[in-house]
């Protein structure tokens, strides 16, 4: 039923049905994987498709939220969410949200909404995809650690970032988190309305920038943050989506293909954190941040001069960035499974 509606809602053509169940299933490999990532290629390909900026950014909107309930389930039977925290995020990202929101709306009147947004993809996935790439090739850590699990909350050192923070802004009123943290309200509300602001201007979970940030700049222990960043996205995903609904933004054509793709793919990659040692697999990662800059790039180019073979090979960029990552974890996981069965035999005798 579901599908029969996404499939009028698209038009009435399989083609595109498939391809936002294959693109679905792609980035949740990712997001089963690494936590984040995948998730923020939506909207910057569906603007590259021609949706208009609201549909774009509150379906993507939209898939986030979906994907989200399902991973933060999993973390709150680990213990590694902090509802604390995340209830005061959640205050300060509804408020981000709705100038995020706000923003486009204004852009879209001005007709800059979708320019603008692809000029702010470019810089931002460039950004973290540089770093995350400089981290990879440096072994200085970043992403995941997917051992996170098996680790006591007080075995996390907190980042010399952090510390000075939270002995500099000592404003109250200052609550106790998990890992024997005391921050003042006002860092953890400021932090959360600038990730809301990317998520309502954007279109995307702001995973890969709240994570990071409640690391660096509240001091969270690695799984605590991410627990914490998935559940909290689980609130911010469903009112931005409210929002963006209120004026048409949500495109259940889109939405229900790409959650019923990623779902599954979700599966996969969450299934392949045993047996795959990220650090192994992060530069691939950075590279697909870097060639998502890079795809969104051409696109707005190609669609400021009109050139419609620029923006083709924007979208298949993006849509390819994110097969081969996803393939590389498949691949790896293959062959992490294959040489551990290949091991056993020997190590029975």
């Amino acid at each position: 039923m579901l599908f029969e509606s996404a499939l009028n809602a698209l038009g009435g053509s399989p083609e595109l049905l498939a391809l936002f169940v294959g693109f679905g299933l792609l980035v949740g490999i990712l997001f089963g994987f690494f936590g984040m990532g995948g998730s923020f290629l939506v909207t910057p390909a569906l603007l590259m498709m021609g949706y208009p900026a609201r549909v774009a950014v509150g379906s993507g909107m939209a898939f986030v939220f979906g994907t989200a309930v399902i991973a933060t389930l999993k973390h709150h039977d680990l213990g590694q969410v902090d509802y604390k925290l995340g209830g005061i995020m959640i205050a300060g990202t509804t408020l981000g949200i709705e100038a995020g929101r706000a923003s486009v709306f204004y852009l879209e009147e001005l007709g800059l909404a979708g320019g603008v947004i692809s000029v702010a993809y470019v810089l931002l996935l460039g950004a973290v995809g540089l770093m995350v790439t400089r981290d990879a090739l440096t072994g200085d850590g970043g992403g995941i650690d997917h051992d996170a699990a098996d680790k006591d909350l007080e075995d996390y050192e907190i980042p010399d970032i952090a510390k000075t923070i939270q002995e500099t802004v000592r404003i109250p009123p200052l609550v106790s988190l998990r890992g024997d943290l005391i921050v003042s309200v006002w860092v953890i509300l400021a932090v959360a309305f600038v990730t809301g602001l990317l998520s309502g201007f954007l279109g995307v979970g702001g995973g890969f920038i709240r994570m990071p940030a409640m690391i660096y700049a509240i001091g969270a222990p690695v799984p605590v943050a991410v627990g914490t960043d998935l559940f909290e996205i689980v609130f911010s995903g469903a009112i931005g989506s409210y929002l963006y609904s209120q004026g048409g933004g949500v495109d259940l054509g889109i939405v229900v293909p790409l959650l019923f793709g990623s779902a599954l793919g979700a599966r996969i990659g969450s299934a392949a954190t045993a047996v795959v040692d990220a650090d192994g697999i992060k530069i691939y990662f950075g590279g697909m941040l870097l060639a998502g800059a890079v795809a969104v790039g051409i696109g707005e180019v190609g669609s400021y001069l009109g050139i419609a073979l620029l923006e083709t090979i924007g979208l298949v960029l993006v849509l390819g960035a994110a097969l081969v990552v996803a393939a590389a974890v498949v691949y790896t996981s293959l062959k992490s499974m294959r040489a551990s069965h290949n091991q056993s035999p020997a190590t029975a005798d």
